[in-house]
Parts: structure tokens; sequence; C-alpha cells
């Protein structure tokens, strides 16, 4: 147990590190976005960049962190959910311009790299078996959006009750990630963007569609944004060179419609 705590916490401090808050300037656009868009969106910052756009200071983090530090009045001008419960959230508080549907995502079952396992996740699957006396890495359930597809799709597959309590539940997706990246998680549940952008971990299975509601990453201008690019920015995000990008990277480019 002391050496899985401490694993937390070597996790919860390299995902520090990765998404430290930026330091935010009044020609900054300053962007709130999902903690599994950090290698699309850097990319996609930086052709925005090249193009002659305004310099983005990019906070990412778990949706649900970043939507109440949206309520609690942190200087954001965009922001992008992993999920549309977190975007309902400010939403419903009038924080939020109206907001659209931008990308799409999968859910998969991961573990390291070396690890040859291969399932097919169906109804009944003995995933508490097969962790044996190791723990599952998700993001929390209770408010991080890759926990809480996780959770139900565990759920509708009968498989949560077996592994309830054998979850090692992190503040994000990436957090998550680093667990079983570096071994101390056998298995792991991550979108399939997170899967592909770390070397020390594979696919195991991909879970059906259908075991859970489908993976939006809804965007928005936050309405106290006073910076007349934050909304030239969230057009640029569905542009052909921006949704190149995040094809790239394993996105589902839904677009505004």
């Amino acid at each position: 147990m002391k050496r899985f705590i401490r694993a937390l916490v070597l996790a919860s401090l390299a995902l520090a590190a990765l998404i430290g808050l930026p330091a935010a300037r009044a020609d900054n656009l300053t962007v709130f976005a999902a903690a599994s868009l950090k290698n699309a969106l850097d990319d996609v910052t930086a052709e925005w960049k090249k193009n002659g756009g305004t310099q983005v200071a990019s906070s990412y983090a778990s949706s649900s962190v970043l939507a109440k530090q949206i309520e609690q009045g942190a200087p954001a001008d965009i922001f992008i959910s992993a999920d549309t419960q977190w975007m309902d959230y400010v939403v419903k508080k009038a924080l939020i311009e109206m907001p659209h549907d931008l990308l799409g995502n999968r859910l998969v079952l991961i573990a390291a790299k070396d690890n040859p396992l291969s399932l097919d996740i169906k109804t009944g699957l003995n995933l508490g078996e097969l962790l044996g006396s190791g723990r599952l890495a998700i993001g929390d359930p209770s408010n991080v959006p890759a926990g809480i597809y996780a959770k139900e799709a565990l759920t509708e597959l009968n498989i949560w009750d077996e592994v309830a309590s054998k979850l090692a539940p992190a503040a994000d997706v990436r957090a998550a990630l680093v667990l079983v990246s570096r071994g101390e998680a056998p298995l792991g549940i991550v979108y399939e963007t997170d899967a592909k952008v770390d070397p020390n971990v594979r696919i195991v299975a991909v879970f059906p569609e259908d075991s859970h509601k489908p993976i939006r990453y809804p965007v928005a201008v936050v309405k106290a944004s006073h910076n007349p690019d934050a909304a030239k920015f969230v057009a640029f995000l569905n542009e052909p060179a921006a949704q190149a990008i995040f094809s790239k990277y394993g996105f589902a480019v839904l677009g505004k419609k």
C-alpha cells in the first residue's frame, strides 16, 4: 500500500509539473482545456501562433477542476471540456457563451508496453481476476470525465462491482496514464488519444461505444473574457489546419455545425 500511495504522489507531482497553471498576461489568450488535449492542443496553438495569432497560455487539468475555477472567477478566455456534464455546469451558471461539440474520443483499456494481454471487452469480463493484487488506474469517477465514462461502461458491462474496490482513482486522465506508464498499476482506463502519446503503454482493448455515453469535447468562450481574439481562436479550432492536427492525434473531428 505504501508503494501505491508513493506512486500516486509521484504521478501527481509529474502531472503538476506538466500542466501547471500558466502565468497570465493581459494580451495572452488563456485556454482552460481538458488534460487529454495537451499534446494536440499544444500543436494547434503553435499553428495558430505561426499564422499570426496571439500568444496562448494553456491550463490543462480535469474538466471538473477547470469548471470550478471558472466559477470562482479564474481569468479564462476559452473552456474546452472532456464531457458535456461540466460544460453544462458552467452554462447553467451563465458563465459561458453558447458551446458546440468540437471533438470525439474513444475509451480504452491499457497496460504496460511489454504486457502481451489482449482482450475483447464484453459483459461479465473477469477484470478483477486479471488485476490480481494490482489496481485499475482511472480518473476519479466522482468528478473526472474519463472516470465517469469508465464507471458507466464498467457498470453497463456488469464489471464494476468486482473492480470497485481495486481502483487507483487519479486527479485526471493523464495522471491515470502515468500510473500505468510507470508500472505502478497493471491496467488503466484512458482515452485512446492518451494511449497513443505514451510509448510506455499499449491498448489492450477498446470499450464498446454503446457501453457509455458518447465522448464529446465541447468548446466555448467564457463570458467574462474581454479578449477579442477568443472567438477567433475558437473559430480556428474548427478550421482544416487545426482539424488535421486533432485527427493526427486520434481525435474524431466534429466541428461546428
